[in-house]
């Protein structure tokens, strides 16, 4: 992890070097979220709330994706082993 150093100016203002902005996806009017953590300030975008969702919904379509997948194996096993055993007596 390589540093960046940048003064303060004289009202608190400190310029995010332009590669991290690029590399991050922020732009001038963008919010960021100054936090404080283990000693150390870290700035980083907010969490969006679409992207967040975004992510929640690629999770789900893997996981059906994935449950298709295995049905086959799933019903071969079963074939073969039968159902599974009444636990509850």
């Amino acid at each position: 992890m390589r540093g960046h150093k940048r003064k303060v100016g004289d009202r608190g203002q400190v310029t995010i070097p332009k590669e991290l902005r690029d590399r991050r996806g922020i732009e001038g009017g963008d919010e960021i979220e100054f936090v404080e953590a283990n000693n150390e300030i870290v700035i980083k975008p907010p969490t969006d709330k679409e992207r967040l969702a975004k992510g929640y919904r690629e999770r789900a379509d893997r996981s059906e994706q994935l449950a298709e997948e295995m049905e086959p194996a799933s019903s071969e096993a079963t074939d073969h082993l039968g159902d599974t055993p009444d636990w509850s007596e």
